[in-house]
């Protein structure tokens, strides 16, 4: 029997009479904030506007095995659990929200093998019956931690996408339920599930699509081999993002480029010296694959690159804040400065518009393939990493160099250093510029709107010389932009491209023009727009804070609840405070998702008691704690002193000139 594929709308998917069953060698659901606001954000941009019509948005495969013998279907879920979990869970959401009919959705079609605790807390979402406190629904010890985690994250971010786009419940539901589209693959009843699984987990699932788009840069370089092999080499040096570039090349090669026992800098002008540079040595000629067709790309085995270098320099110690798709985007932005799309869904016809077809589309394509391998250099030396090494993680700001070669290499070796200071120290510029660029990083967890990357490589692709107290600079005003131009603007504020092209980075709103009443009414519950408000204010704290423990060896981290210190719902005999002081910015601050559905309800006092063992979610959060009791005259004071902070930052000299 032959593989049977159905395109179904995701009503269909979910209001027919068959039974999806997540079997017990599927890993548990692990959807977080990221994965979770892209799905979302995908259905968005594809709803159609008043002058367009609906189109179909394909939101990929779900693979399923039938199994025999059910009177009912009921399908095994091999591929795409994360997927079909998120839908099922958005669909509750949208049921219990009561805004939107979905009578169709009266049976919870998502089972779990031998998972009580998974089957538990989806039928209490299914049912709506979890509120603020989960213990009121289920035992804490019943609960599946990341499924209701997925349900607080979709309460929290469907609502707040819906606003920014000024789009209904309504629009939301009948686009997602009626136009989004998923393709049902149901493997032979034959299938050996351990030999596909095998062969998923190391050939993928099918080509991507910046495969496809070397591909067609290959083809237009049809007829210059050398000009091929130098894409090639390229293409394959920054695909991985997670390796520093260099790393990409043989030793070298790496001397060619990046300077002979040096490998830091880039000393290249062009595509025609870099084409040159890398046929010079005879390494280049070792090279294959540099002329595949598309059918052969996909006939192709996986090969693990070699490593020469030990395994404390392997591409695991580092991990990327961005994909290789993504990436190429912001290349191409930064490269053409035109206002196209951070969106890896539209990458193909992107570079279609502004390379493929461009009228010298030679030309184009040698231009982009030199500013990709220039932008993965300067990625690699001047933007954030989480690095993985002696058992410990954290942020890192590091460039690349040569080392002389002890007994393992005679041509000499890589290492990492701090990009900017001392080599080992954690004090100083290049702490300061990796707390404020993973500030950024952590308000932005969806790879669309990592703006703030895009105005990063702004600077330093378009920087006659990299300073480090220039870059800083630039990058504290960037923020302020996002802050006050944008995000606490009293009317629409600026867009990401205007900010960062048009304007150079510089913030534009300047301290006399705020009038308190604008500017407090932003800071408030549910009306604060962006993460980076808060985590742009701890980095102003931490400067201002950082001499002593804890604030010193602060990190930021992926915090994305906005707690109430003292609770909306506090426990019985304790006093209530009026809605206007209990949500106001003084009284606000951001925690896991985890702490807040633990501590919700508990008041100051028994939050600071819990956090002197642990490890403080916020510099403003501890400024909160140490402040003594916390009551209506506590918040009102701290949320002057904190909009004061803010304020002040405008009136700073760091600006761009």
């Amino acid at each position: 029997m032959s593989n049977e594929i159905s395109q179904l709308s995701i009503k269909a998917l979910l209001s027919g009479n068959v039974e999806y069953v997540i079997p017990m060698y599927q890993r548990n659901y692990a959807w977080e904030e990221g994965e979770i606001t892209q799905l979302i954000q995908d259905v968005i941009d594809y709803l159609p506007t008043t002058s367009d019509k609906a189109r179909n948005y394909y939101i990929g495969t779900l693979v399923v095995y039938e199994r025999p013998d059910s009177k009912t279907p009921v399908f095994e879920t091999i591929d795409g659990q994360q997927r079909l979990t998120t839908l099922s869970l958005l669909t509750s959401y949208l049921k219990n929200t009561r805004v939107v009919d979905l009578a169709w959705y009266s049976t919870l079609s998502i089972l779990f093998d031998s998972r009580e605790h998974s089957r538990a807390t989806f039928a209490a979402i299914f049912e709506g019956k979890f509120n603020d406190d989960p213990a009121e629904v289920l035992v804490e010890r019943q609960i599946n931690t990341g499924i209701l985690n997925g349900y607080r994250l979709i309460q929290k971010i469907l609502p707040q996408k819906l606003k920014e786009k000024g789009v209904s419940p309504q629009q939301f539901a009948d686009y997602l339920f009626d136009y989004v589209q998923i393709m049902r693959v149901k493997v032979p009843a034959d299938t050996d599930l351990n030999h596909y699984f095998e062969i998923m987990n190391n050939r993928g699932e099918q080509l991507e699509k910046h495969e496809v788009l070397k591909a067609r840069m290959m083809e237009k370089l049809q007829g210059c081999e050398q000009s091929q092999n130098c894409l090639h080499a390229v293409w394959e040096a920054c695909a991985n993002m997670e390796r520093y570039v260099q790393m990409g090349f043989t030793p070298g090669q790496r001397g060619s480029i990046f300077g002979e026992k040096n490998w830091g800098r880039f000393v290249l002008a062009d595509f025609d010296s870099l084409r040159a540079a890398l046929h010079s040595t005879q390494e280049m000629a070792a090279q294959q694959d540099t002329r595949l067709t598309l059918d052969e790309i996909i006939a192709k085995a996986p090969v693990a690159a070699k490593q020469d270098e030990p395994s404390e320099d392997s591409p695991e110690r580092f991990n990327t804040i961005i994909n290789f798709p993504n990436f190429l985007l912001h290349v191409l932005r930064v490269d053409t400065q035109a206002d196209i799309p951070l969106d890896d869904k539209r990458l193909l016809d992107t570079f279609e518009e502004y390379v493929l077809k461009q009228p010298d589309p030679v030309a184009a394509v040698k231009r982009f393939t030199f500013s990709l391998l220039r932008c993965k250099y300067l990625f690699d030396q001047y933007v954030i990493k989480r690095e993985f090494i002696k058992g410990a993680d954290g942020w890192s700001l590091k460039r690349f160099k040569w080392n002389e070669g002890g007994e393992r290499s005679r041509a000499g070796r890589g290492g990492y250093v701090n990009t900017f200071g001392e080599e080992d120290g954690n004090e100083g510029i290049n702490r300061r510029i990796l707390m404020l660029l993973s500030a950024f990083h952590v308000s932005t967890p969806t790879l669309v709107y990592k703006h703030w990357l895009n105005a990063a490589l702004h600077h330093l692709f378009h920087a006659d010389q990299i300073d480090a107290q220039a870059y800083l600079q630039n990058m504290e005003s960037v923020a302020k932009a996002f802050v006050f131009d944008r995000f606490l603007a009293p009317e629409a504020g600026l867009d990401y491209y205007a900010i960062i092209y048009q304007n150079k980075g510089r913030c534009q709103t300047r301290r006399e023009s705020i009038t308190a009443e604008k500017f407090e009414s932003r800071l408030t519950f549910g009306n604060i727009e962006n993460n980076l408000v808060f985590n742009f204010l701890d980095y102003l704290l931490w400067l201002e804070h950082g001499v002593s423990e804890p604030v010193k060896s602060y990190e930021f981290t992926f915090r994305s609840s906005v707690e109430h210190y003292y609770p909306q719902h506090p426990l019985d005999g304790q006093v209530q405070l009026d809605a206007g002081t209990l949500n106001s910015f003084g009284n606000l601050c951001l925690i896991s998702h985890g702490k807040n559905s633990r501590l919700s309800n508990f008041m100051p006092a028994a939050k600071k008691e819990f956090y002197e063992n642990n490890t403080i979610d916020s510099v403003k959060q501890y400024l909160m704690m140490e402040a003594g009791p916390w009551d209506a005259n506590a918040i009102c004071k701290h949320s002057k002193h904190m909009n004061n902070v803010l304020l002040k930052s405008l009136a700073s000299k760091h600006e761009t000139e």
